[in-house]
Order: C-alpha cells, then structure tokens, then sequence
C-alpha cells in the first residue's frame, strides 16, 4: 500500500470544515487561527490535530476539529444559536474529502463562555475520522 500522508488528512478536512463554515448565515466571516480581530460575529477554525486512526488494511486518522464563535452583546443567545449552526455546518461535511472517506463525525464538546464585558465565545470541538481511498 502507498504512504498517505496524515498531513493530507489534516488538509482535507480543513478545507471541508472551512467551506462548510462559509455556508453558515449571520456571520461576518471565517478565519483560521488565533489573533483575528473582525467584526463580531466572526468564526475561527483553530488546531485540526490528528492521530492514527488506521486499521490492518486502511490508513485512517482521527483529527480534533477546533472551532470558535466570537461575539459581542448583552446576552449570549446570538452566539448560542451560531453555535448550533456551525455543530450543524460541520456535522453535514461532504463524505469524500480530496482522497478521504469520512466514517464519522462526533460532537465532542459545545460550550458556551463570557470572555470580557459584553464578549462571548463558543468553543465547538469535533471528531472526524476519515480513512484514504
């Protein structure tokens, strides 16, 4: 069997999560990494980090999937709808990503934190395995 490269499974489903979060209404965009500073409300595709995932026969890998919604207002509600966009936007990635299958994709975590006066950010993280072929 042909090496496949972990790093390729790691750029595949970023690049699916990240037009998946494109998709999501009543944002003012999507970036990647730390130090955005946008208009809220704004998303952040953080750390995509990926183990083995492989079986006898398939190369496979399981990445965590870091995602956050930043917002401003009174109350955290506008952040907390976004939130469930962005689980729905990720939950529905295409099942063939550049040269992976998907076999799954888990919630792992949504949570929802005060982050100044007036400031609020969800953290979505998910699991996504993918195996080549």
């Amino acid at each position: 069997m042909a090496a496949v490269s972990g790093a390729g499974a790691v750029a595949a489903v970023r690049a699916g999560v990240l037009a998946r979060l494109r998709m999501v209404g009543g944002i003012n965009g999507v970036w990647e990494g730390a130090g955005v500073s946008a208009a809220a409300p704004f998303v952040v595709l953080g750390d995509v980090a990926a183990s083995d995932w492989g079986t006898k026969d398939a190369v496979g890998r399981e990445l965590r999937v870091a995602v956050t919604v930043r917002d401003r207002g009174d109350s955290p509600a506008r952040v907390e709808t976004l939130a469930g966009e962005v689980e729905a936007a990720v939950a529905a990635l295409p099942r063939e990503l550049d040269g992976w299958r998907v076999a799954s994709v888990v919630l792992l975590r949504s949570s929802v934190v005060a982050s100044g006066k007036g400031a609020w950010a969800a953290m979505v993280d998910h699991r996504v395995r993918v195996l080549a072929g």
